[in-house]
């Protein structure tokens, strides 16, 4: 019996931001069925469910065939547990796990641990990162904590709550703020946006109950021309004074499959500890017409799978998009350029490249 893949969203975000809020509304969503809740410890969120009733194993069963548990040990080894359960049939079919970090954690290392482990990535489906960021004192946080930025900064979605608060700072100016971190993420205002829960949480690049791909939601970019940079060379954004930020690289004619994996081999090898996130679609030579999508997170890809056609409407490029803390962007620009035979004054060539990986200048290891 083939089993569809187990979405996977972690929802992330600093201390006070409103996670357990969030977490709440989950539960009560009556369209938020068969899912498993892993926070970190019971104690710390005061999810409501859990006020009710505990269990001795540290997973708890709620009526509407939702699970709660806490990790135990490694996270890997609390959502094998639950796999396992659910394929035994001790516990309901899951359809998603929602992960909940902490309000310090750095939410690199989870997306690193579910792809980091080869049964558990065959098991699941990244649906995304939801972070939360409030009006009061995200701001302030955003300028002091480097954990926060990356929160803010792998995200698909932010929901930004407590903008009702007569203490809130201006929503513009969070937004602002938000945008020069991640400009790809949508933006939820919890407090005053109309978005039901499983919008919230499905950013992944299926929709669960069509299956069919929305690559221009998954990439967070809005889709063709939104980053009018991404064309050409920007050598002012390798002064950019952000570390942490995002940028896209497209290319309109098919690439030999040997040349984006000797691409993405010298991306993660050279510049793999900077690379928080990168996500993208492929056009491939070898059948153009069914693109290649990929998803990788440091120096872990995860298993690249190809769509059975282009989605209705989504120009038919290769669109890479970058996130990063402190990536050489100038090396990856002229890389790629190199390995899709872009030539320009003092570019090196794919051949050249292919003999020298070196030969690109601007190389930092």
């Amino acid at each position: 019996m083939h089993l569809d893949p187990i979405a996977v969203t972690v929802i992330t975000g600093f201390l006070g931001a409103g996670k357990t809020t969030l977490l709440n509304r989950i539960l009560k969503d009556p369209a938020i069925k068969n899912t498993a809740v892993i926070i970190n410890e019971f104690g710390d969120v005061a999810v409501d469910h859990l006020l009710v009733e505990q269990s001795s194993d540290g997973v708890i069963e709620l009526s509407d065939g939702c699970v709660c548990c806490s990790v135990r040990g490694e996270l890997v080894d609390t959502i094998a547990d639950l796999i396992d359960r659910a394929q035994a049939g001790r516990i309901a079919p899951l359809e998603r796990i929602v992960i909940e970090t902490t309000g310090l954690a750095d939410p690199v290392p989870v997306l690193q641990s579910l792809m980091g482990h080869p049964a558990i990535v065959a098991a699941l489906r990244l649906s995304g990162v939801v972070t939360v960021v409030d009006a009061v004192n995200g701001p302030a946080t955003l300028s002091q904590h480097d954990e926060a930025k990356r929160q803010v900064a792998v995200a698909d979605r932010i929901v930004l709550t407590k903008t009702d608060l007569p203490q809130a700072v201006d929503v513009k100016t969070v937004r602002a703020l938000i945008s020069g971190l991640n400009p790809a993420a949508r933006v939820t205002n919890v407090p005053s946006d109309d978005v039901d829960t499983a919008t919230l949480l499905d950013n992944g690049l299926y929709d669960p109950a069509t299956k069919s791909a929305d690559v221009a939601r998954w990439l967070g970019d809005g889709g063709p021309g939104a980053h009018d940079h991404s064309h050409g060379h920007d050598h002012h954004h390798h002064h950019h004074p952000e570390r942490i930020r995002s940028f896209s690289l497209v290319h309109d004619t098919p690439i030999e499959t040997g040349a984006v994996d000797m691409f993405l081999d010298l991306v993660r090898s050279t510049q793999g500890a900077k690379m928080l996130r990168m996500k993208g679609i492929v056009r491939l030579a070898d059948d153009p017409e069914r693109p290649l999508v990929l998803h990788a997170v440091q120096t872990l890809m995860h298993p690249p799978a190809r769509l059975p056609a282009w989605p209705q409407g989504s120009a038919r490029e290769t669109r890479l998009v970058f996130i990063a803390d402190g990536m050489d962007e100038t090396y990856v620009r002229r890389l790629f350029a190199a390995i899709t035979n872009q030539l320009s004054v003092d570019t090196p060539d794919r051949a050249a490249v292919e003999g020298n990986p070196l030969a690109i200048s601007g190389f930092s290891g």
